[in-house]
């Protein structure tokens, strides 16, 4: 991507996916139309793919949020799998990737408190059958996070 206002366009939606046509054309310079059709445009080429809304964890009882680093022993597809499914099923993680080098993957965990980690970990982390090695970091601040 290689203009200006595209650029423009997709720093504004990014602060706020619920911009009208109109508020975002007075932010970024066309009038409405060509403006709409330029995010159209990038709707279409994948560029834009998609709008969320930016949920606060501790308004939903989740303020504690915790960075794991899993190392896992089984490198096959198969076990692969089956942990990412497993994984990816329990409401507590928010994010999950699979890095390249060490860890093995980057998990997102956001629960209520101390206490709520520490029975997600016993009860549904530890015990998966890949897993060779779990490093907690608890977040102390957010200093930025890309929606």
């Amino acid at each position: 991507m290689r203009h200006a206002v595209d650029r423009d366009i997709l720093f504004h939606l990014q602060q706020d996916g619920r911009l009208s046509s109109v508020d975002l054309a007075k932010r970024v310079g066309p009038t409405p139309p060509p403006c709409l059709r330029r995010v159209e445009r990038l709707e279409e080429s994948g560029v834009i793919t998609g709008y969320r809304a930016a949920i606060d964890p501790a308004a939903l009882g989740r303020q504690l949020e915790v960075l794991v680093d899993v190392e896992i022993y089984a490198q096959d597809r198969k076990s692969l799998e089956a942990f990412e499914a497993t994984v990816a099923a329990h409401d507590e993680v928010v994010e999950c990737r699979r890095m390249y080098g060490r860890p093995d993957y980057f998990l997102g965990v956001a629960v209520s408190d101390h206490a709520a980690y520490e029975a997600f970990v016993t009860e549904k982390l530890s015990g998966l059958p890949a897993v060779l090695r779990l490093e907690s970091h608890l977040t102390m601040k957010t200093v930025k996070m890309n929606g």
